[in-house]
C-alpha cells in the first residue's frame, strides 16, 4: 500500500481563493480585514513566521499592521501595543509572535478575545470546552480541514493524539469530540503505557509530540490517516540541520492517507489563521449591521 499524501499545499491555494471572494464581500460593506502581528526581538525561526503570515495575507486583500520590538522591549511595553492593537478598528485580529522572553500567559490573556486570530486565548478555550462558537485553535483546526477536504471519514473514527500540548493536542481533542466531528479520541503522552497498541488501533494518528521518528510503520493500522505535527531539529548526515517530523518515512508504505511534513500540516495552520482574520472581520460586519 503507497499512503495519498495529504497535500497541505494545495488546500492552502485553494482556501486562498475561497476567503478572496470573502474579502470582496467585505470591501463591498466598507470593511477591509487586517492581521495584525507583535514581534519581539530579531529571532529568525520568528521572523520568517511573521514575514510568511503577512505574505499570505496580501496575496488575498487582507491589510498588515506590523509591531516589531527590540528585544529590550519591557512587559510593559509590549502590553502597551497590545492595547493599541485591541483599540483599532482597522486590526481585526492580531497575534502576539512567541517566544517573546516575557510573561506569554499574561500577554495572551490582555489580547482580545474577539481579536484572537491564534484562538489560543483563555476565553476562547474555555468556549470550546463549552461548544460555544468562538475562534479555533490554527492548527487543530487545520488538522480536521485537511483530512475533510481528502475525504478521510472522522466521524466514528478511532483517532490516537500523540502529544497533549495546549497547542494541538488537547484542543484537537475537544474539537474532535464535538458532534460535528463525532470521533473517539485517546489522547497519548508520556505516562502512556503502551503507545504503540494505541496508536496500532487508531484510524487516524495525529503525532504532535515533538519527537523525530517516533510513529513507525509497525505501529500504524494498515489504512489508517496519519498527520504529522512534529517539528524537531536534526543534524542530517551531510552535517546540515534540518527539520523534522514525528513520523517515520516507512509510514507510508503501511497507512492509506500521510501528512508530509513539511508540506502537510503546517500550510493548514496558515489557512486556518486566514480564515480566522477573515471570520473576524465578518463578525465585526454583523455587529455593525445590526
Amino acid at each position: 500500500m503507497t499512503a495519498r499524501i495529504l497535500d497541505g499545499k494545495a488546500v492552502l491555494a485553494t482556501i486562498k481563493d475561497e476567503l478572496r471572494g470573502r474579502v470582496d464581500v467585505l470591501r463591498e460593506h466598507g470593511i477591509v480585514p487586517g492581521l495584525g502581528t507583535v514581534l519581539v526581538g530579531e529571532d529568525p525561526g520568528s521572523q520568517w513566521y511573521v514575514n510568511a503570515k503577512h505574505k499570505d495575507c496580501a496575496e488575498i486583500g487582507i491589510t498588515s499592521i506590523r509591531r516589531d520590538l527590540p528585544s529590550t522591549a519591557t512587559q510593559a511595553e509590549v502590553e502597551a501595543v497590545i492595547d493599541e492593537l485591541n483599540a483599532d478598528p482597522g486590526c481585526t485580529g492580531f497575534l502576539v509572535q512567541q517566544p517573546t522572553g516575557l510573561d506569554e500567559f499574561a500577554l495572551l490573556s490582555r489580547v482580545d478575545p474577539t481579536k484572537d486570530v491564534d484562538g489560543l486565548h483563555p476565553t476562547n478555550l474555555g468556549w470550546l470546552v463549552l461548544g460555544k462558537e468562538a475562534p479555533l485553535p490554527c492548527t487543530p483546526a487545520g488538522c480536521i480541514e485537511l483530512l475533510r477536504r481528502f475525504d478521510v471519514p472522522i466521524a466514528g473514527a478511532r483517532v490516537a493524539l500523540v502529544g497533549r500540548g495546549i497547542t494541538v493536542g488537547r484542543p484537537l481533542g475537544l474539537m474532535l469530540t464535538r458532534r460535528s466531528e463525532n470521533a473517539t479520541v485517546v489522547l497519548c503522552h508520556t505516562g502512556t503505557r503502551d503507545l504503540a497498541a494505541e496508536v496500532r488501533q487508531a484510524d487516524i494518528v495525529v503525532a504532535a509530540a515533538g519527537q523525530p521518528g517516533l510513529i513507525t510503520a509497525d505501529m500504524v493500522k494498515p489504512g489508517a490517516a496519519v498527520l504529522d505535527v512534529g517539528v524537531s531539529r536534526i543534524v542530517a548526515e551531510d552535517g546540515k540541520s534540518k527539520v523534522a517530523g514525528d513520523v517515520a518515512d516507512d509510514v507510508a508504505e503501511v497507512a492509506g492517507w500521510v501528512s508530509p511534513n513539511p508540506g502537510g500540516v503546517g500550510p493548514m495552520t496558515r489557512a486556518m489563521l486566514l480564515s480566522n482574520i477573515v471570520a473576524a472581520a465578518e463578525r465585526q460586519l454583523a455587529e455593525t449591521s445590526a
